[in-house]
């Protein structure tokens, strides 16, 4: 074990170069720039008060040596119990393993705050499960959008980030949707006379085989039956980007979905007071950061 002398802090701006070294060492395949890109968006959104603006990490001899990043956003209300917080990217250099639950402790110390881990890798399921989080979403469903039936005189319209506002959806709602494709989703609504249904999109590739397949992954929607209702127009507006196939995060099979339930792949977990609905990854590592 390392002698020198082991702190838990938060992260500041200064250590965004250290810690997007750290977590480039620690996640294979992340590229130093996947870590700045993110960091620089989780320093530019708007945080609830008195929440941290990174996370936390380790140091030991004035050098970072483990890290846990977490993106707090309000749910509902003003005080604590409105907070969700996505704890993500988790990553302690082997000689500090000791050490890791000063991290995992003060992320996760206010009992008010529901906290989220939406891509747990399969060998840490036990850990955070005896960390007393409990499973809310327990697979994904791969759709065929295209194969639905569009439903007459629906069209749909994308929303970019620029301040125009669209009818039909509240101020909110439409910042959610404004705000998401400044970070490279994909915000579209769906429309059929004066209705307005809201969509976020990121894109994603499905491995399988030698060659990935482009894909979307559902962000956000109002409720899951909205994909269902909207899918053949949705269907018709990816694939004129190329896109065949539609993520969604489900419990079994989506009646009224053309595709397969894939169980076990793409499981969520929280910790708290208020379980996550299916369909909101809003302000997540998924959107900051990418899949």
């Amino acid at each position: 074990m390392d002698a020198r002398k082991v702190r838990c802090r938060e992260i500041t701006d200064a250590d965004i170069e250290p810690v997007s070294a750290l977590l480039t060492r620690g996640f294979v395949g992340r590229t130093a720039d996947y870590w700045r890109r993110g960091l620089h968006r989780q320093g530019e959104r708007k945080i609830p008060p008195g929440c941290p603006r990174y996370g936390y990490l380790l140091e030991a001899g004035g050098e970072p040596v483990g890290v846990l990043l977490l993106l707090y956003a309000q749910r509902g209300g003003t005080d604590d119990a409105g907070l969700r917080c996505n704890v993500s990217s988790w990553y302690v250099e082997p000689e500090f393993r000791n050490y890791a639950t000063m991290l995992t402790s003060i992320a996760q110390k206010n009992k008010a705050v529901t906290y989220i881990n939406i891509s747990p890798a399969v060998n840490t399921w036990p850990i955070i499960e005896a960390q007393g989080f409990r499973r809310y979403c327990q697979g994904m469903f791969v759709a065929l959008p295209l194969l639905s039936a569009a439903e007459r005189g629906m069209r749909v319209e994308r929303v970019n980030a620029a301040p125009a506002a669209v009818e039909g959806l509240d101020p909110a709602e439409f910042d959610l949707l404004r705000s998401h494709a400044a970070y490279g989703c994909l915000s579209l609504v769906c429309r059929v006379g004066r209705e307005a249904i809201p969509f976020i999109l990121v894109p994603k590739r499905i491995k399988h085989g030698r060659f990935p397949t482009p894909a979307m992954q559902l962000v956000y929607c109002r409720d899951v039956p909205d994909v269902v209702r909207c899918a053949g127009a949705l269907g018709r507006a990816l694939i004129w980007r190329g896109v065949a196939m539609l993520i969604v995060d489900a419990n079994g099979p989506i009646a009224g979905l053309k595709g397969k339930y894939l169980q076990s792949r793409g499981c969520k977990y929280f910790k708290g007071p208020n379980p996550p609905r299916l369909a909101d990854l809003t302000e997540t590592e998924l959107v900051l950061y990418g899949p």
